[in-house]
């Protein structure tokens, strides 16, 4: 399978490591490809309307080669810490510009992995949580799983074994 990994974090810490956890696991049967989104040049979607939601988007930035893989992928996963209670700025970015091809995002596999600096039990895992339930909901998505991680200091997802443990089998068991 081809899998497509947006990463809403720019910093190298909990996110990253949770995402070379999956890696790990998921690296041996499939084709993998991150999308940075703070090394792109992308403008925020203008609801412009031009694209139709099939079209593609008119802005000559990142944004079309950017969907392009996004919308070939068997699974789309998003990963993003907490900010201010909820995604990333990052990973919303890419979200709002996938308006310009969404009807070829229906049915997808999707997962997610949040990272915050509260206990999961918290509301803004909650609040994320809804929102990609939304999304998938509208875009027909199947939802394989959604994960949430509390980690404070940068390398502290890396120390909690069980959890690299079972991103990794997460990533093995697609």
């Amino acid at each position: 399978m081809k899998i497509v990994i947006i990463n809403g974090s720019a910093r190298r810490g909990n996110t990253l490591t949770a995402i070379d956890a999956f890696i790990k696991g998921a690296s041996e049967k499939n084709e993998i490809e991150i999308i940075q989104p703070d090394r792109l040049h992308i403008a925020p979607c203008k609801g412009c309307g031009a694209c139709q939601c099939y079209k593609g988007c008119i802005d000559q930035d990142d944004t079309n080669p950017t969907i392009d893989k996004i919308t070939a992928a068997d699974v789309i996963l998003f990963a993003t810490p907490v900010y201010w209670w909820g995604m990333s700025a990052q990973l919303k970015l890419i979200i709002d510009k996938c308006y310009c091809r969404g009807l070829q995002l229906k049915n997808k596999k999707v997962g997610t992995i949040v990272v915050g600096g509260s206990p999961v039990d918290s509301i803004q895992y909650e609040l994320i949580d809804k929102q990609f339930d939304c999304m998938a909901k509208y875009l027909s998505w199947d939802m394989i799983f959604q994960k949430s991680y509390y980690a404070t200091a940068s390398d502290e997802l890396a120390k909690d074994k069980d959890s690299i443990k079972e991103l990794e089998n997460i990533g093995k068991n697609l």
